[in-house]
């Protein structure tokens, strides 16, 4: 459908803006990736039969899927006290939700360093009650990195989940209901199908933003735990390589494009809308 003229004036500004802060700068992303050091394709071969890349593209697409899967679940159960609960766990709800937004990412990430690290609050009261005798590695790893990025990302499943809570047909469960269905059977065959659309938006949400995770994985990962964004990092600013580091964010860029065109066929667009 063309755009009016009118229509056209109003979105044309937007349309500037994402061509000057994100096209523009993502072309000249792909111009280092084929002219660092040198013309040609040198850097995306470098970079498909590197062990080095390809083990950081799996390990950061693996903790991707399983930051995801966990947000999800968690958001899941905090709308549903959300939108069903009492006045007073609608409140809690709340509160655990819309604080974290105010405190910025790498306050959190330091706040869990505080509690997890080997002399962190955890390991010092589990070992003065004698139920540990030596302190367990809960950062520098990929633990450490998953609960970080799912503590930072389950406020924005919350959101999705609940517009798509609250749009639940209550005749419908009601009906369910009258036919002689149990609670747990209403919930798992009428409630969650019916809010597959949210479970979906949320899903995307929390993965598009945990591709690009930087400074939780660098924290809480302590450079053992190595993503994608950390080695373009460290491939820009420290080695600096900056074809091969171009040439990992243009493939990172394919490879999330395809995964969102993939999954959005799948779950069908306008249900996720």
């Amino acid at each position: 459908m063309l755009l009016t003229s009118r229509q056209a004036l109003l979105v044309g500004p937007l349309f500037l803006f994402l061509l000057v802060a994100y096209i523009l700068p993502f072309l000249g992303v792909v111009a280092w990736s084929v002219t660092l050091p040198d013309w040609g394709l040198g850097q995306y071969q470098r970079a498909v039969s590197d062990p080095l890349v390809v083990s950081v593209m799996w390990r950061t697409l693996r903790i991707c899927v399983i930051v995801t899967l966990v947000s999800v679940f968690a958001a899941y159960v905090l709308a549903y006290i959300w939108v069903r609960g009492s006045a007073w766990q609608r409140l809690i709800v709340e509160l655990c939700v819309l604080i974290p937004f105010w405190i910025s990412v790498l306050t959190r990430a330091f706040g869990w360093l505080a509690l997890l690290s080997n002399r962190g609050l955890v390991n010092t009261w589990l070992q003065s009650l004698g139920i540990l005798s030596e302190p367990l590695t809960m950062v520098r790893n990929e633990f450490g990195v998953v609960l970080g990025m799912a503590h930072f990302l389950i406020p924005f499943a919350v959101f999705p989940l609940v517009s798509s809570m609250r749009n639940v047909d209550e005749r419908v469960l009601m009906a369910a209901r009258g036919f002689g269905a149990s609670r747990l059977r209403i919930f798992w065959q009428v409630f969650v199908p019916m809010t597959r659309p949210g479970i979906l938006g949320a899903a995307l949400v929390v993965f598009v933003f945990s591709i690009g995770f930087f400074v939780t994985p660098a924290l809480l990962g302590g450079g053992r735990s190595v993503m994608a964004a950390e080695l373009i990092y460290l491939r820009i600013f420290q080695i600096p390589d900056w074809g091969l580091g171009a040439a990992i964010s243009v493939l990172l860029m394919l490879c999330v494009g395809l995964i969102l065109a993939l999954f959005l066929r799948r779950a069908q667009f306008g249900q996720v809308r």
